[in-house]
């Protein structure tokens, strides 16, 4: 039951707004910063003001960003714990979204690894994996459904301990307009799935704390995250630790670039994705 004291602060409309401005004080270890450049834990090497997103997520959090062409994403795991599910849109038209199939196909290599492109079903690249010191991600499993965390963990509402990630995803994209019909099957960083001779998937789990993967966005694209607890992590426990994520102005993937000509697969979707900026302008 609220105390005397408690009741007092809201029971007229001036001490309700005076006690919601003391609030504002307060602060979380799971919040975007705003400025970006305030961020406690800018990368190195990384100019603080150029930053266009910092936020760290909490574990079961879910965040979503619109991103200009060139913006360089990283993703940071300080606890060996996180879990990134992610999606990625063509941000000016989002019917073109992650094809996780043709980003594996496409390339001839199963697993995720710097240098590797993140394909759209049009066959261009939405972004570049550009750096990773995780080398242990997925792109077999996608996220968590609500049954499945339901049966698991007894429940999976995005409000609750144990969200899944189809439903965090569900309320990222319904920020976008778009429904449970527009999430295509994700990607996850962080945790690692490996395939044995016989077809079945390992769990290869994390490689420690203090690792990062880093995107190149090669359109302008939007982005969700759900950072949940991975569908074949067999911890009965809701096991995921924060994620940190900053964004900063940089330049898409060029002709300059050794990777740009890595293989004939690689420069046609360069070179597609080129060719998608300029007819627009961008």
């Amino acid at each position: 039951m609220a105390s005397i004291a408690e009741t007092h602060q809201t029971d007229s409309v001036l001490a309700s707004r005076a006690d919601a401005r003391a609030q504002a004080a307060k602060t979380s270890d799971y919040r975007p910063y705003r400025p970006a450049s305030s961020s406690p834990f800018v990368p190195e090497g990384v100019t603080a003001s150029d930053l266009v997103w910092a936020e760290t997520v909490a574990p079961g959090g879910y965040s979503h960003r619109v991103l200009a062409r060139g913006t360089r994403i990283r993703f940071d795991d300080p606890t060996g714990f996180a879990s990134a599910s992610v999606i990625l849109y063509n941000a000016l038209e989002t019917n073109e979204r992650l094809n996780v199939a043709d980003s594996l196909k496409i390339p001839w290599q199963a697993y995720l690894g710097a240098g590797h492109p993140l394909l759209s079903g049009d066959g261009r690249a939405l972004a570049t994996i550009s750096a990773d010191t995780s080398g242990q991600h997925d792109a077999f499993c996608g996220t968590t459904t609500d049954a499945f965390n339901a049966q698991k963990f007894g429940g999976s509402a995005p409000e609750g301990p144990t969200p899944s990630g189809r439903s965090l995803f569900t309320l990222a994209a319904a920020k976008h307009d778009l429904t449970p019909r527009d999430l295509p099957p994700s990607i996850s960083f962080f945790q690692g799935v490996r395939v044995e001779g016989d077809g079945a998937l390992t769990f290869t789990g994390s490689a420690g704390p203090g690792t990062y993967v880093e995107l190149i966005a090669e359109l302008p694209l939007l982005i969700l995250v759900a950072n949940v607890a991975h569908p074949l992590d067999p911890s009965e426990e809701y096991l995921v630790g924060p994620l940190r994520i900053h964004a900063w102005r940089g330049e898409a993937t060029s002709p300059a670039d050794e990777r740009f000509t890595a293989t004939p697969e690689l420069n046609r979707a360069y070179l597609n994705s080129i060719d998608y900026a300029e007819a627009r302008g961008l």
